[in-house]
C-alpha cells in the first residue's frame, strides 16, 4: 500500500526496517502491529501489514523527541539502547489509507507518542543517528539549507554504495559505465545507481523500491530522448515501444556529462536499429496525411521535452470543441470549434483587454498571464479520479474544494473563457480511448458542492451519450477537416515562432519568464534558498515546451471532400470519395495505377541498354507515343533513338560545345536543346534540321523548361529568363519569334530550374546552394533558402505535383542530402543524407527514385528516411532520368555514355 507519493514533494525514501508498532505499551491492552518502518528525508512512515490499519506518517519537523523508551537521559532526546525500541513524540501525525480507502489524509494534532520496535536491535544505533541528522535538517529555518543538508546525506549514502554486479543478467556482460542518478516518475524522484553493459541498462534504487533492479534490454530500445528536468539538461527518457506516451524509464542525472555519456552509449548501440526522427520528418508525414493530427501532436510533445513522467512538462493538447450545450455536435460548422490561432487567454476579448491593460502598466519582465496553460495542478485537475494519490501528494494530503474540481465539461470550458486566472489547455487523455478519468470508479469521496451535490462522474455535454462516446467525438473533432486546416496555427503558439519574442507579444501569448527554456540559469544562482524557491515555483507553475520551429509552420494538405479519422493509434487519413465505385473516372483509374507503380518501384528491372554517345548524357526526352527517344550529351550531339527498331536514327551537332538538356514541344514536332555555347537550339523532327537559334544568355545555358507557349531558361550568367514563343505564321516561315517577358536575377550561376503544375511558381538552384522560389507572374522571389554553406552544385530538383497547391519542393546536391522544403513557408521539413550525391530523381511525395554518383538507382522511403532498394545500373554517375506519365517506364542516361530502358515488373 505504501507509495512514494506518500512522501512530500522533493522528499527521498532512504531505507526500511521490519518492525512492530506497539500500542498501549505496558498496559493490559498492549498490542503489536507488525509492519515496515520507513526512514525518509522529511518524515518517518510506518506501513502496517494489516490493510485495515492506517499508514502512519510522522513529519520530522513536528517531532519533539526521538529516543529509546527506557532511557533516563531526559536532557538528550536523541539516544538509544539495545532493546531495538524507538519512541517518537510529536505534535502532529497523518493517517493515510484508513481501512485501505484512498482519501484525504486524517490529521491528528496534539502531543502524542509512537513506539516502534525493530526486529534487528543491532540496527537501532544507525537508525536513530540517521533520524537525528534528518531531524536537524528539518529544523533548519531556510528551505535552501534544508535541501543542501539532505542532499549531502543522500550523496554520502550513494558514495558508500555501488551497483550490485550480482544483478547482471549474465556473468559475461561487460560493464561500460556506472554512475549515480534518480529515476523519475510523476511527482517523485528515486535515487540509486545506473549501470550500462554491452547488453543492458540497469537502475538499482538505493532503497530497493519498488523492486531491487530495473532492467532494460538495449536490443529492445526504440527511442531515447535527452530531457530538460527542472530547467536543467539532466534528463534522459528511454522508450522500448512505439507508444509515445509511456516510456520504460526516465532518469535524472546529477551532471550533464553523465547524462550525455549514457546517451552516447545507448545511441551507439541502437543506431543500426532505429532512425532518429526530427520534427521536420514528422511534419512531412503529417502534411501528407500519413499520421493523424493526434499522432503528430504526440510526436511534437515528445520532441519538446514533454513527458508523462514530469507533471510540470506533461504533454499539452488543445481545446478543440467550443460547443458544450447543443444536443448534436455538428463538425461541419466552424463555430463548433475553438479559434486555434489564439491562445486560451485571448479567446475572450473583454478579459484580454483587462489583461493587456495590466500588461502595459507592468514593469519588466512583463507577462500577460499569471498562470500557465499546463501545470501539475491542471494535469491532476483532469486526472484526479484515476490518480487521486498524486493529487493528495501535490496538495499536502487534501483534495481540492468540491466546487473547484473537474465537475463538468461545460463549466470547465466556460471558466477557461471567463476566469481571471484560468488559461489551461487539455491533455492527451481527451483524445485517447480510455474514459476512466471521467468516471469516479474508485468511489472516491471528493466532497460536496454548494447545494449539497456530491462530486461523482464528470458531467458530459448533451451531445455525448456517455464517456466513450464523448472521447470518440473528441477524436473525430481533432481529426476533422477544420482542425486539419488550422492546427498549424496552434502549433505556432505552443511549439513555434509565436512562442517567444515580438511574435508572441503580437499573438498575446506571453507567459512568466520562468516558464521558458533559458528563462533562468540555475547554475548562476549561488543562494540555495533562492534556487529552491525558483525550482518550487517552476514545478507549481509549469513550463513552456521547448521551441521546435522559428518560422511559420506549414499548413496540412487537406484535399477537399476528405476527412481524417483514427480507428487505431497507427491509422492514417482516409478519403471519402465523392465518386461511387460504379462511376470511377478515368482520372481515378490513372491515379490508382500511378500509386500502384510507385508502391512497386523497387521492382524496377533493366530491359535494354545502348551506348550511343561519346561523352556523358545530359538530357532525355521521349515522344508521346514512346517510339522515339532524344538524348543530349557533353559530346555536343543530339541523337534520336528508335525504340521500335532499336537503332540510332539521327545524330545532329549544332556546335562544338556540350549540350546541357533537351525537351520536346507539344505535338512532337520540335526538340529544344540548351547548350554551353550560350544558345538554345530548336530542331524540327519532321524536317530533320535546325529550325531556330535563341541567343539569349551571356554564358552556358544549364536547363530549359517549357509550359504554355513559354520557354524558361537558366544560365551560368546568373539569370533565369522567361520567353514568350510565337511560331511562324506560314509553312514557309517556320521560325519562332521570341519575346523576353521576365529576367530573374541571381547572385551566382544558376544550375537548374523547375516549374509547378500551374506554372505559377518557379524554383531555381544556384552553384552556391541557394534555392529561390519565384512568382512567375510578378517575377519576384517568394522564398530564398540557403540549404548548406558547403553545397557547390544543385544538380536537380523537382516540384511535387499537387494541382494548384504544389506545396513541396525536393532538392539534391553535392552535399549528398535530399531535402524537402515547404513552398509556402520556406521551412525545411525533411532532410535525408545519402552516402553519395544523388544526381537526378523523380518522386511522388513519399517515394523517391534517384540516380546516384556511383551509377545505382536508389528507391527511398522519404517518410522513413531510408533506402529500401538499390538497383545496379550504370558504370558511372546517373546523369539524366526520364519517367512516363504512368510511372511504369523509366529511361536513364549516365557518364558511361549509355541509355538504359527500365520497366516495372509486377
Amino acid at each position: 500500500r505504501f507509495s512514494l507519493l506518500h512522501l512530500n514533494l522533493e522528499e527521498y525514501y532512504f531505507e526500511h526496517h521490519t518492525a512492530n508498532h506497539i500500542i498501549n505499551k505496558g498496559c493490559r491492552g498492549e498490542r503489536k502491529i507488525r509492519g515496515s518502518l520507513k526512514i525518509c528525508s522529511k518524515s518517518v512512515i510506518f506501513e502496517p501489514d494489516e490493510i485495515v490499519q492506517p499508514i502512519i506518517k510522522i513529519p520530522l519537523r513536528d517531532c519533539i523527541s526521538i529516543k529509546a523508551p527506557e532511557d533516563n537521559e531526559t536532557n538528550n532526546p536523541f539516544t538509544w539502547d539495545t532493546s531495538g525500541g524507538i519512541s517518537v513524540v510529536c505534535n502532529q501525525v497523518f493517517f493515510i489509507k484508513e481501512r485501505n480507502i484512498i482519501g484525504s489524509y486524517k490529521t491528528v494534532r496534539g502531543k502524542s507518542e509512537y513506539l516502534f520496535q525493530l526486529d534487528v536491535a543491532g540496527k537501532l544505533g544507525d537508525v536513530v543517528q540517521t533520524l537525528h541528522q534528518l531531524y536537524r535538517a528539518s529544523c533548519l529555518e531556510k528551505l535552501g539549507d534544508q535541501a543542501a543538508m539532505i542532499t549531502a546525506i543522500l550523496q554520502s549514502r550513494l558514495a558508500r554504495t555501488s551497483f550490485d554486479k550480482n544483478r547482471f543478467q549474465s556473468i559475461s556482460e561487460t560493464l561500460h559505465m556506472e554512475c549515480k542518478a534518480e529515476m523519475v516518475t510523476p511527482l517523485v524522484t528515486n535515487p540509486g545507481h545506473v549501470c550500462v553493459t554491452d547488453a543492458n541498462l540497469y537502475f538499482q534504487p538505493l532503497n530497493g523500491y519498488p523492486k531491487p533492479v530495473v532492467q532494460i534490454t538495449l536490443q529492445n530500445v526504440r527511442r531515447i530522448y535527452k530531457r530538460r528536468h527542472g530547467l536543467m539538461p539532466l534528463g534522459l527518457e528511454v522508450f522500448c515501444t512505439e507508444n509515445e506516451l509511456c516510456s520504460d524509464i526516465y532518469l535524472k542525472f546529477y551532471n550533464y556529462q553523465d547524462r550525455d555519456e549514457l546517451y552516447f552509449l545507448i545511441a551507439t548501440y541502437i543506431e543500426n536499429h532505429v532512425t532518429e526522427h526530427t520534427a521536420e520528418s514528422y511534419m512531412l508525414q503529417w502534411q501528407r496525411g500519413h499520421i493523424s493530427n493526434y499522432q503528430y501532436l504526440l510526436h511534437l510533445n515528445n520532441l519538446a521535452d514533454r513527458s508523462c513522467n514530469d507533471l510540470s512538462q506533461y504533454p499539452v493538447f488543445p481545446w478543440i470543441i467550443a460547443d458544450y450545450s447543443s444536443s448534436v455536435l455538428d463538425l461541419t460548422k466552424p463555430e463548433t470549434f475553438r479559434d486555434l490561432s489564439k491562445p486560451i487567454g485571448a479567446l475572450n476579448k473583454e478579459r484580454l483587454d483587462r489583461l493587456l491593460t495590466r500588461y502595459r502598466e507592468m514593469p519588466d519582465p512583463k507577462f500577460m498571464y499569471g498562470s500557465h496553460y499546463s501545470s501539475p495542478g491542471y494535469v491532476l485537475f483532469y486526472l484526479v479520479r484515476v490518480a487521486p494519490e498524486h493529487m493528495l501528494c501535490l496538495q499536502n494530503g487534501k483534495f481540492d474544494h468540491a466546487d473547484r474540481m473537474f465537475n463538468s465539461l461545460a463549466e470547465t470550458w466556460k471558466n477557461c473563457l471567463d476566469g481571471a486566472t484560468d488559461f489551461k489547455e487539455l491533455i492527451p487523455e481527451f483524445y485517447e480511448n480510455d474514459s476512466s478519468f471521467l468516471v469516479n470508479s474508485l468511489k472516491l469521496d471528493l466532497g460536496k458542492r454548494q447545494g449539497g451535490k456530491t462530486v461523482e462522474d464528470v458531467e458530459l455535454p448533451p451531445w455525448a451519450s456517455g464517456p466513450e462516446d464523448f472521447l470518440q467525438k473528441c477524436q473525430e473533432a481533432l481529426e476533422s477537416q477544420y482542425v486539419s486546416e488550422h492546427l498549424h496555427e496552434w502549433i505556432d503558439l505552443i511549439f513555434g515562432y509565436k512562442q517567444k519574442g515580438s511574435e508572441a507579444v503580437a499573438a498575446h501569448n506571453v507567459f512568466h519568464p520562468l516558464t521558458y527554456e533559458g528563462g533562468v540559469d540555475l547554475n548562476s544562482i549561488m543562494d540555495p534558498n533562492e534556487k529552491v524557491a525558483l525550482l518550487t515555483q517552476i514545478l507549481e507553475f509549469g513550463q513552456t515546451p521547448k521551441q521546435l520551429f522559428t518560422i511559420p509552420h506549414p499548413q496540412r494538405i487537406v484535399p477537399k471532400l476528405k476527412s481524417f479519422s483514427r480507428s487505431s493509434s497507427h491509422s492514417v487519413s482516409i478519403a471519402e470519395s465523392p465518386v461511387s465505385p460504379n462511376e470511377e473516372s478515368f482520372e481515378d483509374l490513372t491515379e490508382e495505377s500511378i500509386t500502384l507503380a510507385w508502391n512497386n518501384m523497387a521492382k524496377l528491372q533493366l530491359h535494354e541498354q545502348y551506348k550511343i554517345h561519346k561523352e556523358a548524357i545530359t538530357g532525355i526526352a521521349v515522344t508521346c507515343s514512346g517510339s522515339s527517344v532524344f538524348t543530349t550529351s557533353q559530346d555536343s550531339t543530339l541523337k534520336m533513338f528508335s525504340r521500335e527498331s532499336k537503332t540510332l536514327q539521327r545524330s545532329v551537332s549544332f556546335s562544338n560545345m556540350a549540350l546541357s538538356s533537351c525537351l520536346i514541344l507539344p505535338g512532337d514536332t520540335t526538340v529544344i536543346c540548351s547548350s554551353w555555347d550560350n544558345r538554345i537550339y530548336f530542331y524540327s523532327i519532321a524536317f530533320g534540321r535546325q529550325q531556330d537559334i535563341l541567343m539569349g544568355h551571356d554564358d552556358a545555358v544549364s536547363k530549359i523548361c517549357w509550359r504554355d507557349e513559354r520557354l524558361y531558361s537558366a544560365s551560368w550568367d546568373s539569370t533565369v529568363k522567361v520567353w514568350h514563343c510565337v511560331p511562324g505564321e506560314t509553312p514557309s516561315n517556320k521560325k519562332h519569334h521570341f519575346e523576353l517577358l521576365a529576367e530573374l536575377e541571381h547572385d551566382v550561376s544558376v544550375n537548374t530550374i523547375d516549374l509547378n503544375a500551374a506554372s505559377a511558381l518557379l524554383a531555381s538552384g544556384t552553384r552556391e546552394g541557394t534555392i529561390s522560389i519565384w512568382d512567375v507572374a510578378t517575377a519576384t522571389p517568394v522564398t530564398l533558402l540557403t540549404l548548406t554553406a558547403c553545397l557547390n552544385v544543385l544538380f536537380f530538383f523537382f516540384f511535387l505535383l499537387l494541382g494548384a497547391d504544389s506545396r513541396h519542393l525536393l532538392s539534391a546536391g553535392e552535399d549528398s542530402c535530399l531535402k524537402v522544403i515547404d513552398v509556402q513557408t520556406g521551412m525545411l521539413i525533411s532532410s535525408v543524407t545519402a552516402d553519395e550525391p544523388q544526381r537526378c530523381f523523380k518522386w511522388d511525395g513519399n517515394t523517391i527514385l534517384s540516380g546516384s554518383q556511383s551509377g545505382e538507382l536508389l528507391i527511398w522511403d522519404l517518410l522513413g528516411g531510408k533506402v529500401i532498394e538499390r538497383i545496379k545500373g550504370h558504370a558511372g554517375a546517373v546523369t539524366s532520368l526520364w519517367m512516363n506519365g504512368q510511372c511504369s517506364s523509366v529511361v536513364t542516361g549516365g557518364e558511361d555514355r549509355q541509355i538504359m530502358f527500365w520497366k516495372l515488373q509486377y
